[in-house]
């Protein structure tokens, strides 16, 4: 995945600047919930917290708040660049603890590099937070900073950097030596890299079965030996007797190599100089030690892992750290103990282990991970190692006597876990993911747009399409050479002067000659790039057409309906949008083309919205809208609905759909438990099918405006091919999210 340096800039400072904010919890627009938050409610919750210390967790959001404290000295892949040039580091950490473990962050950049003042800093903010997690100090300081914040603090302590890659690869060791048939107790390691990861890595391998003696390690003036008169304290515990001075000479024979250094310090003949089944952990980012493919082009008996997405058994922190926290933080434990971090070794190896369900497999693009030497340890992208590693991390604290609260029932705790991320706020990953499959030609008929261009450039270094832009060729190819873009890249036609015309003129006119179109009316359209664009997918010469970025939506659907034309068995197109809320992502449809739609048009749109969303991996659940709960009004508008899901049950009972109900029945189970037991509707239901299209627009819109929900589409459905419509102003990401969608569809639909 290629990113500019103007991409990387725009991300970090376009709208609120930075990658986080804080948003209340509880309502403050009247003046009584004024005085609950502040003065004078705010008084009761600090009595009681001055009376039991404890209920801070209770009144406050301490227990999920982390602190990630750095002070810039070893940031990844920079260096020393200070707090204020980490900054974004730490920001982008806070996202990644939220995204994964739903753990709020405030990041803390130190204006110091003496451990003495860190460490009186850190253990200040103790009341504050319910963690603190440690990041880019540099090595030895970072060893003295976290033992004495573990030793003087009552809170969980936990430096990323040492910790994090040890967890995961330990979980990986203990895979690839199984998958080797080694022993860890057996197994000789050499270690290139002698700061906190590898120095924290080879405990944990020690603490999993590894020896010692076993382990020699390489610093960048050689081989850390007894005799050596410059080493520290923590690098003399891992000094040897070894006369191996090289790292040549220590890879001889050797069964594993573990690199935490820099990258191309690895040949391809010292790989050849290992032992059989050799197991080469190369973690140098983003150049490896040495490059998967051309260590595995020396030997192919090589187990092997990177810190790079882009080849098998990724390295990633982000498989750790998360979760750990939200295991250590739902027990309240004091600290993160051995016990605890080898729990989550043991939790992420047997997970490698397990059948890979397909919403991984699609997340992926489809390949199909099984437990062997390019699969031994989970994807990072696998939503159940939220409920493999917490769970694991947070029984091993109570076991061990540092919880402070306990967990009896861990099947409710499991699902809990589930429910904090809303798995199906991933829809939109899945699409891309499978995009990326099989990437499909996509036609853009704004062409000229540096919107439309910029999303293109995305999806095609992205691999999520092959990009198609109609227009003048030669503003085109200004724009794209004026943002840096290569040319290559796209195709590009411009339809008043293509050798194409002519024969997209004849199919046309064949189309649409009994229906009030002349030859000439026919030539004049198709100089039109819409028209264009629409014949291109209509004759097999582009596989998806996005358009209406600076058209109303007229404008690209009547095109689109007269070249390309209605799936057949239906008779109406419609469209829906995905909205996705903080805990959950729901399905609206009819929004944008069915004013006053009859009951046999409402079970095609819900039948379409149906088959859409399964495209997503997610079971349909579908409401049918109406202001009646099951004929508790027999008003004719109502009455159309429920004829609808009569209609529907008919031709789909395989769907599970009812109605027709109010929304707040379709969305709150408790009401359709209580009330209406008989629904055949079961918990809450995904997909929203509107009576109308005033209903439905307007719906979709409060929720993007007033409801902070984020809004994605429409989803043109009912079409032959894929051909969707953006809304007018629409960002570089909802173009790039619209062709992922429209590739996937495309896929659907010639059953790849």
């Amino acid at each position: 995945m290629k990113i500019r340096t103007e991409e990387a800039l725009e991300y970090h400072s376009q709208g609120r600047r930075g990658k986080i904010e804080v948003t209340p919890t509880k309502p403050c627009l009247t003046s009584r919930d004024l005085s609950l938050a502040y003065t004078p409610g705010v008084a009761e919750p600090c009595r009681e917290i001055a009376k039991q210390p404890d209920e801070v967790y209770k009144y406050t959001a301490k227990g999920n708040l982390v602190a990630v404290v750095s002070n810039g000295t070893a940031v990844l892949g920079l260096g020393d660049i200070g707090p204020a040039a980490g900054k974004p580091v730490m920001e982008g950490k806070g996202v990644l603890f939220k995204r994964f473990a739903d753990i709020d962050v405030f990041d803390i950049e130190l204006k110091s590099k003496d451990p003495k003042e860190i460490i009186k800093a850190v253990q200040l903010l103790e009341p504050t937070f319910g963690g603190i997690n440690l990041e880019d100090i540099k090595a030895p300081e970072c060893f003295e900073i976290e033992e004495t914040l573990k030793a003087t603090m009552n809170i969980p302590v936990f430096h990323d950097d040492q910790h994090g890659t040890a967890i995961i690869s330990c979980a990986a060791l203990i895979n690839a030596a199984e998958v080797a048939g080694k022993k860890l107790s057996d197994i000789k390691i050499v270690v290139n890299g002698a700061g906190a990861a590898a120095i924290s890595c080879c405990k944990l391998y020690m603490k999993a079965g590894v020896k010692r003696e076993n382990i020699t390690m390489y610093d960048s003036k050689g081989c850390l030996n007894k005799k050596r008169t410059d080493l520290n304290k923590y690098k003399m515990e891992f000094a040897t007797d070894s006369q191996c001075s090289t790292l040549a000479e220590g890879m001889k024979g050797a069964d594993v190599f573990v690199g935490l250094s820099v990258g191309g310090v690895v040949s391809k003949e010292m790989i050849k100089s290992m032992g059989h089944n050799p197991i080469v952990f190369a973690m140098a980012n983003p150049d490896p030690e040495i490059m998967y493919d051309e260590a595995v082009s020396v030997r192919d008996d090589i187990i092997m892992a990177t810190g790079r997405s882009d080849f098998p058994n990724q390295v990633n922190n982000v498989l750790g750290f998360p979760f750990i926290f939200r295991g250590a933080l739902d027990v309240r434990a004091s600290a993160i103990n051995e016990e605890m971090k080898m729990a989550a070794v043991r939790a992420l190896a047997e997970l490698a282990k397990k059948k890979v369900p397909e919403m991984v497999i699609s997340a992926y693009g489809g390949a199909d991970f099984k437990f062997g030497k390019e699969y031994i340890i989970p994807k990072p992208f696998d939503p159940r190692v939220l409920w493999f590693v917490a769970p694991a991390v947070a029984k091993a604290a109570i076991e061990t006597g540092v919880a402070r609260i306990q967990i009896e029932d861990w099947d409710a705790y499991e699902e809990e876990l589930k429910e904090r991320l809303g798995l199906s706020k991933e829809i939109i990953r899945v699409a891309i993911h499978k995009a990326q499959k099989n990437p499909r030609r996509v036609v853009y008929p704004e062409g000229e747009e540096e919107k439309i261009i910029r999303a293109a450039h995305v999806s095609y270094n992205d691999n999520i399409s092959k990009p198609i832009l109609l227009g003048n060729k030669n503003a085109i190819k200004e724009n794209i050479q004026k943002l840096g873009y290569d040319q290559t890249e796209f195709e590009i036609f411009d339809p008043e002067n293509c050798e194409k015309t002519p024969f997209y003129v004849t199919e046309f006119f064949n189309k649409r000659q009994r229906k009030g179109a002349t030859l000439k009316e026919a030539k004049e359209l198709m100089k039109n790039p819409v028209y264009f664009g629409s014949m291109m997918v209509d004759q097999g010469d582009a596989d998806a057409m996005i358009s209406g970025l600076t058209t109303n939506y007229p404008t690209t659907i009547k095109p689109a309906l007269q070249c390309v034309g209605i799936k057949e068995g239906f008779k109406v197109v419609s469209g829906l949008y995905i909205v996705v809320t903080k805990k959950d992502v729901f399905f609206f449809a009819d929004t944008t083309v069915n004013v006053n739609p009859t009951s046999n048009e409402l079970a095609e749109i819900a039948i379409s919205a149906a088959d859409t969303v399964k495209n997503f991996d997610i079971e349909p659940k579908i409401a049918m809208l109406s202001f009646s709960n099951f004929g508790s009004s027999k008003y004719p508008e109502a009455v159309k609905v429920s004829e609808a899901v009569k209609i529907i049950h008919k031709l789909r009972p395989d769907l599970m759909v009812d109605g027709e109900m109010q929304a707040d029945t379709a969305v709150v189970p408790q009401i359709l438990d209580m009330d209406y037991p008989f629904s055949v509707l079961k918990g809450k239901a995904n997909v929203l099918i509107f009576p109308d299209l005033n209903s439905g627009n307007i719906a979709y819109k409060l929720m993007a405006r007033i409801g902070e929900s984020s809004v994605i589409g429409p989803v043109l459905m009912g079409m032959k091919k894929p051909v969707h419509v953006l809304q007018r102003g629409a960002t570089v990401d909802d173009i790039i999210n619209m062709t992922a969608i429209a590739v996937l569809e495309a896929n659907y639909k010639l059953k790849v």
